[in-house]
C-alpha cells in the first residue's frame, strides 16, 4: 500500500488493531475465563500469580532482546528503534516459517501424545519467555508459538488456548502505551504527526480487526481442539512464501 509499516504513526495504527482483537479476544473467551479462572478466589489467584510470571519473563527476554537488538546489530543506525524492523519483509518472512516449523512439529508431537490437565508456574513462565521472543519480530506468532510451547510440554489444549489469549489481553496495554509515548516522542523532536487525524482509521480498524478476531479465533480454536494443530503452521509456511514473493516483486 506503499506505507512505511515503521514509522511512527503506522505503528501506533497497528497496535490499535491489535486493541480490536484483544476485545475479541475478551468476548470470545469470556465465559471460560469465568468458569476456570474467576469461579472462586483460590483458581482466581493462582491464575493471577501465573499469567504476571510469564508477563515478567516475556518483558525480560523482549526487552532483553530489544536491547541486544538496537545496540549492537544496528549500531551503525542513527537514532534506531526495533520497529525499524517492522518493514523487513525478509525477516517477517524468516519469521514466518520458522513459527510454521515450531506449529507442525508440536501439532505432530501433540496428536501422538497425552495432554495433562492444570498449567504449573514453571511452565507459565516458559510460555512466558518463548511469547518474549516474539515482540521484536513481526510474523513470529505469539499465539502460535505460545501454544506450540504449551503443547510440547504436554498441557490441555483448552487451558493453554485460554492461557494464551488471557496473556495477550495483559500484555497489549503496555504496547500500546509504549507506542503512544513513541509517537509523542517523534512529535517532540519535529515530526509533526497530525494525532487527532489518526483517530478514525483507528477507530474503523479497530472495529474491522475486532470482526475478524472473533473469526480467526474460531477458526483457530476448531484447529487446536480438533487436533488439527499443524494446519496453522502451514498457513504460517505460505504466508512466509507469500512475503517474500511480495519482497521481490516489489523490490522492497
Amino acid at each position: 500500500m506503499g506505507l512505511d509499516p515503521s514509522s511512527p504513526e503506522m505503528t501506533m495504527l497497528l497496535v490499535m488493531l491489535h486493541t480490536g482483537t484483544m476485545f475479541a479476544v475478551i468476548a470470545y473467551f469470556w465465559n471460560g475465563w469465568r468458569r476456570n479462572y474467576f469461579s472462586s478466589g483460590l483458581k482466581f489467584n493462582d491464575f493471577l500469580v501465573q499469567v504476571v510470571a510469564a508477563t515478567i519473563c516475556t518483558a525480560v527476554v523482549g526487552y532483553g532482546i530489544k536491547l541486544v537488538i538496537e545496540k549492537l546489530f544496528m549500531r551503525g543506525m542513527e537514532k534506531a528503534e526495533i520497529e525499524d524492523l517492522f518493514a523487513n519483509l525478509p525477516l517477517i518472512a524468516c519469521a514466518l516459517f520458522v513459527v510454521g516449523l515450531l506449529i507442525i512439529y508440536a501439532g505432530i508431537r501433540s496428536e501422538k501424545s497425552r495432554q495433562s490437565g492444570e498449567i504449573q508456574l514453571p511452565q507459565s513462565c516458559w510460555i512466558g519467555i518463548v511469547q518474549g521472543f516474539c515482540l521484536p519480530f513481526r510474523g513470529f506468532s505469539r499465539s502460535g508459538s505460545t501454544i506450540s510451547t504449551g503443547l510440547l510440554l504436554g498441557l490441555s489444549r483448552q487451558k493453554l488456548e485460554e492461557f494464551s489469549f488471557a496473556l495477550a489481553v495483559v500484555l497489549t496495554p503496555p504496547i500500546i502505551a509504549k507506542e503512544a509515548l513513541r509517537l509523542l516522542k517523534a512529535n517532540e523532536a519535529g515530526a509533526h504527526i497530525p494525532i487527532a487525524h489518526l483517530l478514525t482509521p483507528s477507530l474503523v480498524g479497530m472495529v474491522f480487526s475486532f470482526l475478524a478476531g472473533l473469526v480467526a479465533l474460531k477458526w483457530l480454536s476448531r484447529w487446536l481442539e480438533g487436533g488439527q494443530w499443524k494446519l496453522f503452521g502451514f498457513y504460517c509456511l505460505a504466508a512466509s512464501i507469500g512475503v517474500l514473493a511480495l519482497h521481490f516483486t516489489m523490490g522492497l
